[in-house]
C-alpha cells in the first residue's frame, strides 16, 4: 500500500466504520478519486466532503453514515416511491437504496436540462457528485444572495417547471438546497425527490413552491404560492 494510503487509512479509521473505509479505497483503486480533502458539512445521516482527482480537479463525496442514519424515516419516504416498491425495511438495504435513488433522480434531472451536479460514482453508502464552484464550493443561496435576485428567482421556477414536465420533484427544495454558482441557481440533493406516480407528489411539489416563495419574498421578490405553482403545472 503506497505512503499516501497508508496515511489516509489513518485518517479514515478514526471518522468512518470498517465498511465505508472499505468503499473509500475502492473508489480510490478505481480512479474515481484520490483521497478525502475537506469537510463541507457533518451530519447526523450523512458527511460531505470535498475531495481531489488524479486529473487536478476536486468532486464532491458524499458518505451515509450507515450507524446513524434515520433508515425509519428514510424508508417512510422511499416506499412511497413505484421505483423502489419492493424495498425491505433492513437499514442497510435502505440507505444503499436512497443513495441510488438519489444517483438515478440526478441523472433524471440533468437529462431534463436542469443544471445539478453530475454523478460521477455511486458506491453502496457513497455518492461522488462534480464539484461545483471555482475555487472554492459554491454556497447556499440562504449565505450568498446573488446580485440579480429577480433573475436567480425565474431560473429556480424554471427550472422547477423542468423538474415537473420530465415527472419528478425534487421534495425538499429550499435556500439551503440551491447552490448560487455564478449568479445561477444550482440544484443539489435529490435524495427525497420522486416520481410524478407517487401518491406524495403534489404535497411534495406544493412544498417546494410554498419553501420557494417564502425565502424569494424575503428577498424583496413578488413571489406567490398560486401562481408559481400554475407555472409549474402550466
Amino acid at each position: 500500500m503506497p505512503r499516501e494510503s497508508r496515511e489516509a487509512w489513518k485518517v479514515y479509521k478514526n471518522v468512518f466504520d470498517e465498511f465505508t473505509i472499505r468503499q473509500l479505497f475502492k473508489l480510490m483503486t478505481q480512479g474515481v478519486i484520490e483521497g478525502l480533502e475537506s469537510p463541507v458539512k457533518i451530519g447526523k445521516e450523512a458527511n460531505v466532503f470535498t475531495a481531489t482527482r488524479k486529473d487536478g480537479s476536486k468532486a464532491i463525496v458524499k458518505i451515509y453514515r450507515l450507524h446513524t442514519c434515520n433508515f425509519n424515516k428514510m424508508y417512510d419516504y422511499i416506499k412511497q416511491d413505484p421505483r423502489f416498491a419492493n424495498l425491505k425495511k433492513k437499514r442497510r438495504e435502505v440507505i444503499f437504496a436512497w443513495v441510488q435513488r438519489e444517483h438515478r433522480n440526478l441523472v433524471k434531472a440533468r437529462a431534463a436540462g436542469v443544471r445539478v451536479p453530475s454523478v460521477l460514482a455511486s458506491l453502496h453508502n457513497i455518492i461522488v457528485l462534480e464539484f461545483i464552484g471555482d475555487d472554492t464550493v459554491s454556497m447556499q443561496a440562504k449565505d450568498d444572495m446573488p446580485d440579480d435576485i429577480t433573475k436567480f428567482y425565474k431560473e429556480t421556477v424554471a427550472a422547477m417547471r423542468k423538474l415537473h414536465k420530465a415527472g419528478i420533484v425534487h421534495g425538499d427544495l429550499s435556500e439551503f438546497n440551491i447552490l448560487n454558482y455564478r449568479g445561477s441557481p444550482v440544484f443539489i440533493d435529490f435524495s427525497q425527490s420522486t416520481m410524478q406516480d407517487s401518491p406524495n407528489y403534489s404535497e411534495l411539489l406544493e412544498r417546494d413552491v410554498k419553501n420557494i416563495c417564502r425565502f424569494f419574498r424575503k428577498c424583496g421578490v413578488k413571489a406567490q404560492d398560486d401562481v408559481v405553482l400554475n407555472r409549474i403545472l402550466k
